[in-house]
């Protein structure tokens, strides 16, 4: 058990860094902790690319979903642009989750399997 004066010495307040991360209290300009839960996220995927239509919380409106695609977030906003512009709706990326408006399974499936992606079909 560390003693008393160990527990109550660490810094408590400084200026010198400016601001610090609260999850690693290192200096924001030198903070990994983004990098880290992108990799985590990554290393976390099973490598099946899954493909599904949500319509839950969209009033009514059909989105297709990708996911489980094992690239950083910068490379995933580009794969999304690049299927997009295939299907030739909109979309976005969120939390590593390509969402492509409208029911476009079958299109998605066939561009993604000629990247060399594995592809299921999930839900319904």
């Amino acid at each position: 058990m560390p003693s008393l004066r160990d527990q109550l010495g660490g810094l408590v307040y400084s200026t010198d860094q400016g601001d610090t991360c609260p999850a690693c209290r290192e200096p924001l300009d030198k903070c990994r902790c983004e990098e880290l839960a992108e990799q985590e996220r990554i290393a976390a995927l099973d490598g099946i690319v899954r493909i599904r239509r949500e319509t839950s919380g969209r009033k009514g409106k059909g989105v297709t979903t990708l996911t489980g695609i094992p690239l950083p977030e910068s490379e995933l906003t580009a794969l999304a642009k690049r299927l997009k512009k295939r299907c030739g709706t909109g979309g976005s990326v969120k939390n590593g989750v390509i969402e492509i408006q409208g029911d476009q399974r079958e299109a998605l499936k066939q561009a993604l399997t000629e990247l060399g992606y594995t592809v299921k079909l999930a839900g319904g």
